[in-house]
């Protein structure tokens, strides 16, 4: 039996953000329509531990049938240090023999997915004409999103706001040198050869970052929120990325008391997302708030329940389901077996 073993740097040169979108949307559909099977991911936090691990098993079937597990330590000090936060790997295994296929490094499938997810739910939820993106934060997942989401629709400025404007301008003037284009600009949907570029702004606060933005992206480690409602222009879409445990969150009260709240899983958002959870607490907030699940809206099946108003707050609370890892990796596996990337080993 051969096994694919990717490293962080093999999934990046494997998994682009286009397909991954598309597997994205896919696979989404397919699980609100009964095709995927998962349960809640288990958590393991001992007492006194620097973070957490997280389990998360998943099956599909039809034809794209497969197991998947992601088993990743969480360290929110990580950063700090230079790591990303999210450390792991994601086991593919044969839906036919159980026979396992690839491992994957979870940090970087975790990296991609979750900005693919926030680039499919900014296409169904954001206004057409959004075209200032607003991102609060500025580790992995604040240059996954900006690559998934310029990736994914015309954008005319990206503004970027950090713990201190100092990170906010560090992270602006390292997009050329990360590969993009130019030392403040980011590629547009058209590429390089396109000749289109968006200008990318370090900001000095989240509000100025805020001002007039269409499009808000939050991922940060925040345990207290970074965004308030009376910093939103009408009509925007806020991608809630970075608080995924009872107890943290990263948006007020009043923004999620004001918006409509859209789940990657209804399960989840009422079992673990603080942003959710303490608001319900403060207010009188039921279950009923999230208004859908991004796949139901994906799929048909939630008539009349995505945007209903252009001036509309909506917040997609986006907690990360094992059945994205399954799909990315999936599509990884192809691709690498096709062009022999990776390291392959008898196993």
């Amino acid at each position: 039996m051969q096994l694919l073993v990717l490293s962080g740097q093999a999934v990046h040169e494997v998994l682009d953000d286009t397909s991954c979108a598309d597997a994205m949307r896919e696979v989404l559909i397919a699980r609100a329509r009964g095709g995927v099977f998962q349960p809640l991911r288990s958590i393991l936090r001992p007492s006194g531990a620097t973070g957490l691990m997280a389990l998360m098993p998943s099956y599909q079937s039809g034809k794209a049938a497969g197991y998947g597990l992601k088993a990743i330590c969480i360290t929110p000090g990580n950063p700090a240090i230079g790591l990303d936060s999210h450390q792991g790997i994601v086991l593919l295994s044969s839906p036919d023999t159980g026979e396992p296929l690839a491992v994957l490094n979870a940090s970087a499938v975790t990296e991609i997915r979750t900005a693919a997810v926030s680039a499919v739910a900014t296409s169904v939820l954001a206004r057409p004409e959004a075209d200032v993106l607003a991102i609060i934060g500025t580790g992995v997942q604040a240059r996954a999103h900006l690559r998934a989401i310029a990736a994914s629709r015309p954008l005319a400025q990206v503004r970027v706001a950090g713990r201190t404007p100092a990170n906010a301008a560090k992270f602006a003037a390292e997009i050329g040198p990360a590969g993009l284009a130019g030392p403040e600009r980011l590629a547009g949907p058209t590429g390089p050869a396109g000749g289109s570029t968006v200008p990318v702004i370090g900001c000095g606060s989240v509000r100025q970052a805020l001002d007039g933005a269409g499009i808000v992206v939050t991922a940060t480690n925040s345990a207290e929120p970074v965004l308030c409602r009376d910093w939103l222009a009408p009509g925007t879409h806020v991608n809630a990325v970075g608080a995924c445990l009872p107890q943290v969150r990263e948006i007020d009260t009043a923004t999620i008391t004001a918006a409509a709240l859209f789940a990657d899983s209804r399960e989840s958002v009422l079992a673990e997302s603080g942003d959710y959870l303490i608001a319900a607490a403060e207010s009188a907030l039921g279950p009923d708030h999230v208004r859908a699940e991004i796949g139901d809206l994906l799929a048909g099946l939630a008539p009349g329940a995505g945007r209903r108003d252009p001036a509309e707050i909506t917040v997609f609370e986006s907690l990360g389901l094992a059945v994205e890892d399954l799909a990315a990796a999936s599509v990884a596996y192809r691709a690498a077996s096709e062009r022999g990337a990776g390291t392959w080993i008898d196993f």
